[in-house]
Formats: C-alpha cells, structure tokens, sequence
C-alpha cells in the first residue's frame, strides 16, 4: 500500500499509479477527484469557495479556477482531457443560517459550481456524495479511480 499524500484546504496534489490521496474535513468544501486511467494519473483538489474574484492569491481555493489549474498540470503530466472523469464530494450546510442567507449555503454553492466548471471543461462527473449536514473524508486510489467517502457515524461509501 502507498503511504497517503495529504491534500490540504484550498490545495490539490496529482499522482501517478500507485499514489493514494486523501483530504480531511469536507464541510462546505469540495473534493474533487481527477482519474485518467490510461495515463495512470490522479489529482485530487480541494475547493473552498465557488468563483475566484478579479484579484486571488491561490487558484485552487476557488472551484473555476482549481479545477482549469488542476487539468491543466494533468495534461502536462500526459493526462488527456478527453478521458479524464471526476467524482465529487463535500458541500455540506454545516451551520443553519435562518432565511435565505447567501452564506448559509456555500455548500450548495460550491457544489453547484464544481458540477458547472467541470461541464464547461468536458470533464463527465462519474459519481458524487454532496449535500447533507456532515464532513466527510475522502481517500482517492489512483490505481483503481475509487475514492471512499468516510463520514462519522456512517459506514464508508465508494464512488
């Protein structure tokens, strides 16, 4: 077994066959999981926040600008945007802000952007385990192109 590279907020690692990547702590982010199996290649990025404003100081906190950054380091390692896939997960509602707050559901935001950004790319979105009011971890095996979700209190689940 690979040891685990560690994946932190607003930060996205790539590796060859056999790596295995994991970031902790999903809550309102997103976890983002790149797979090309014929280049024997896999990123896994974590997003913060929906859209980058005009001046930013880190591309991967923010899902338009992480995910083209991320494709875009993967197809200079040989990865071909025509057979990368994704899976997704994260986008809780962590804290129930009361009305309609724009801010109470950054999840559902950030989500909404990541399934955009990745359409906009051509990238087909294999699985997801977004929503609900709970952080997950997600462990991605480049050698397989699974990612475990693991979630307290719940068994794990496989995308």
């Amino acid at each position: 077994m690979s040891s685990l590279i560690v994946v932190g907020i607003s930060d996205v690692k790539i590796a060859r066959t056999p790596g295995v990547l994991i970031t902790y702590a999903l809550g309102s982010c997103i976890g983002v999981c790149f797979y090309d199996k014929a280049a024997s290649l896999g990123a896994l990025l974590h997003i913060m926040l929906p859209d980058a404003p005009e001046k930013i100081d880190n591309v991967f906190k923010y899902a338009d600008t992480g995910i083209a950054e991320t494709l875009r380091k993967m197809e200079s390692m040989g990865g071909n945007r025509n057979r990368i896939t994704a899976k997704i997960a994260g986008g809780a509602q962590m804290f129930h802000v009361p009305g309609d707050n724009h801010l109470g559901n950054i999840g559902r935001r950030n989500s909404d952007s990541v399934k955009l950004n990745l359409l906009k790319q051509r990238i087909r979105m294999l699985g997801s385990d977004v929503g609900g009011t709970f952080a997950r971890t997600v462990e991605f095996n480049t050698a397989t192109g699974i990612a475990t979700i693991r979630t307290y209190g719940q068994h794990d689940k496989d995308l």
